[in-house]
């Protein structure tokens, strides 16, 4: 008995010490597991003739389970077998050939669902174009996509005419859910969708589709100035959906997304991961802060996604005595602050927050799976051994990564901030983007830690504990983020140059107390003998600009500061902001109540630093 005692004892030593110091193990362990099942579900998937993809699970649950409510959306209920049945009316009434790709200009709806899955059962591409987008970048979207049909919202008729003789001139067919109008060109397919029946349409016709087959075009921003479509092939689609299972989605759980579905967030973790959980979803036209309780309470919702902005919105309301009145569990999302992380579960009760860093042309992802305040994610052994990664030196005037003599790239000691690179492998692909190889080749770097090796560069500046904890930073280059979009500088450079008494233009994001990401500021320099025309910049921003895109302010420069190499310099003017007690060349703020710029105040500058401004 005696030695049975020191035995447990001993045992019990040993795994005390583990703990203390391995705190995570049980959690890494856990999670682990969960990342081979995944694997193992993928590589099933792979092997499996014709490839199996998300559609191919969409049709499985709807035999499985053909009444379980698939979409609640304002007062109404969809089924599983209802939306397969809409979406084999979409298809029959489309009768496109595999491979056709088809843009969709859509508000979140039911209708955007049924269009998605009825788009994929003909092996049509779709692209997701973003519905703030207008005129130059509606047209360079859709274009740089190869897309020969547009399907818009009837919201949308007015944006769409807009580029509609382009179009036009391009042979694309234009189709509007709604009324035409008698617009010439422009053809209504809400008809024609009730009038087909609902009936399958041979599998026969996406018999060709595989896995390295190009399924959907995500945009996102870039140097270029304008969108870039991110191709996503069916086989990378399937890197997302299983999101939810890995964070903690359960088969009866319901969730919430209110976030739009034109981003990959939306549509992949949270739509795609929905029919792969085989649960009820809840869908938004957009996000309303005054709605988002209501709505949780009044559909028994049970998990929600979220981008950082969504929570401190959330935690800006009111206070009432409804607030922990939620079913409620799980919230999964990015972006999120430490201290708006805190006061969301203070106030709103112990929901089990899973912030997660991902990308949707990137091809590695972190989740925080263990609950660390503050965290993007937790690097695990896995991904270490699976996806090498690492964070460099970056040099932020220069804007390029520090290299050592031997044209190496020089890691940062754990705890300082660096570029994440992620090794290009087959197991971790980068596609790229359609119809630009610039671009696609400017995500790569080369000879990063030996000669011939190459890296994908996420542009984002991370750092790393001491616990391997990983900590999301900041955005590089000339791309910032506000209102949970990405802001590309020169897309906007553009647009203000256009003016005809603007002489250049230098874009750029600088942060605003109490909010996520960066709000747009642009410093200018005038052309001889011209003046700051406010008014007619207001008006020129909103007719060209979506809301989140819109220099907030704008800084006058007698002339603009050029490197060696002829680049914009920025670092100076983020780090002196909107400040009017630095800066003493004339200031402006965008005004939408005087539907002008107006000069920025010692007043203003204080209100907006003790956030009682609004924007």
């Amino acid at each position: 008995m005696e030695v049975l005692y020191t035995v447990v004892l001993g045992a019990a030593l040993i795994l005390f010490f583990c703990f203390f110091k391995f705190p995570y193990f049980l959690q890494d362990c856990r999670f682990m597991r969960k990342m081979l099942v995944v694997r193992s579900k993928r590589m099933k998937f792979r092997e499996k003739t014709p490839f199996y993809s998300v559609l191919d699970c969409f049709l499985d649950v709807v035999k499985k389970q053909p009444h379980k409510p698939f979409i609640l959306y304002e007062d109404q209920v969809h089924t599983y077998l209802q939306v397969d049945q809409a979406s084999n009316k979409v298809a029959q009434a489309l009768q496109l050939h595999a491979g056709s790709t088809v843009a969709l200009l859509l508000e979140n709806g039911p209708v955007l669902v049924w269009m998605w899955l009825g788009l994929f059962k003909l092996g049509c591409p779709v692209s997701m174009l973003n519905t703030n987008i207008r005129t130059k970048s509606l047209l360079h979207c859709f274009r740089c996509c190869g897309a020969s049909v547009l399907i818009a919202g009837a919201e949308h008729r007015e944006a769409v005419c807009e580029v509609l003789p382009d179009l036009l001139a391009e042979h694309v067919r234009v189709y509007i859910l709604g009324d035409a109008g008698g617009v010439e060109g422009l053809h209504s397919l809400t008809e024609k969708i009730q009038q087909s029946p609902n009936t399958p349409v041979p599998h026969t016709l996406r018999d060709n589709i595989t896995m390295s087959s190009t399924g959907l075009f995500i945009y996102t921003s870039g140097t270029t100035g304008l969108p870039k479509a991110t191709l996503i092939p069916q086989d990378k689609i399937w890197g997302a959906p299983f999101f939810p299972y890995l964070t903690g989605v359960k088969a009866d759980d319901v969730l919430y997304i209110p976030l739009p579905l034109y981003h990959g967030a939306g549509l992949l973790i949270g739509l795609a991961g929905a029919i792969e959980r085989g649960i009820t979803v809840v869908l938004r036209r957009k996000f309303s802060v005054s709605q988002f309780w209501k709505d949780c309470r009044k559909y028994d919702v049970t998990a929600f996604q979220y981008i950082g902005e969504v929570m401190r919105y959330l935690c800006n309301t009111p206070k009432t005595d409804t607030d922990r009145q939620h079913k409620v569990r799980l919230a999964i999302g990015n972006g999120l602050r430490a201290d708006v992380w805190q006061e969301f579960q203070r106030r709103f009760g112990s929901v089990d927050i899973q912030e997660f860093y991902a990308a949707s042309d990137g091809i590695l992802s972190f989740i925080n799976y263990v609950g660390k305040v503050g965290a993007v994610g937790r690097v695990n052994f896995y991904q270490k051994k699976m996806f090498p990664h690492a964070l460099i030196q970056y040099d932020a005037e220069r804007e390029e990564p520090v290299r050592d003599r031997e044209g190496r790239c020089v890691p940062v000691p754990t705890g300082e901030t660096g570029l994440l690179v992620v090794k290009i492998t087959k197991l971790a692909p980068f596609v790229g983007y359609a119809g630009n190889p610039e671009q696609t080749e400017k995500k790569r770097l080369r000879d990063v830690f030996e000669k011939g090796d190459v890296y994908f560069n996420s542009g984002d500046l991370m750092r790393m504990d001491n616990e391997d904890f990983i900590y999301f930073q900041d955005r590089i280059g000339d791309t910032f983020r506000w209102k949970g979009e990405n802001v590309a500088t020169m897309e906007v450079s553009d647009v203000m140059t256009m003016l005809e008494f603007i002489e250049d233009c230098n874009v750029y994001g600088v942060e605003v107390p109490g909010h996520e990401g960066r709000i747009g500021m642009a410093a200018v320099t005038l052309k001889e003998g011209r003046e700051f025309e406010a008014k007619e910049a207001f008006i020129h921003v909103c007719n060209f600009l979506p809301v989140y895109a819109r220099p907030r302010f704008i800084r006058i420069l007698e002339s603009m500061e050029l490197t060696g190499t002829f680049k914009q310099v920025k670092v100076t003017l983020v780090k002196e902001g909107f400040n009017p007690e630095v800066i003493s060349q004339p200031l402006y703020v965008l005004q939408e109540s005087s539907h002008s710029y107006v000069p920025l105040t010692h007043s203003d500058y204080s209100m907006i630093i003790a956030g009682q401004t609004c924007f």
